[in-house]
């Protein structure tokens, strides 16, 4: 698995996933700190990535272009620290598995992990 960390989340959750055997690139590392939402799934969707992000209009894109990908995990319920943010993510990537990430929105908070697949009819 291979993920596009959005400007919201921390560059750090790419520690994470390389900790998880994935690879990760955080948006501000290729130049992509203010490039669009659509951009950024227009990306993602080319090189087969999931997105990782707080940002609530991603799930609303794919939700809308009726896409079957990219998969999303979304960091949802308030304003994460690093630490908090990291451990979301370990919780995810140890209870769902890749390629259902690669097909899914995986809404993530601190209590619970919600999954829906992807296209969204």
């Amino acid at each position: 698995m291979i993920a596009l960390l959005d400007v919201p989340v921390s560059p750090s959750l790419v520690d994470v996933l390389r900790d998880f055997g994935y690879d990760g690139i955080h948006a501000a590392q290729i130049g992509l700190a203010k490039a669009t939402d659509v951009a950024l799934l227009d990306l993602a969707r080319n090189e087969q990535r999931i997105v990782i992000t707080a940002d609530l209009d991603f799930p609303r894109l794919l939700a809308l272009s009726s896409a079957d990908g990219p998969g999303l995990i979304l960091f949802r319920g308030g304003n994460y620290s690093e630490q908090e943010m990291r451990g979301l993510l370990v919780r995810v990537l140890t209870q769902v598995a890749p390629e259902i990430l690669e097909r899914s929105i995986c809404v993530v908070d601190k209590q619970r992990i919600r999954l829906t697949s992807l296209p969204v009819r």
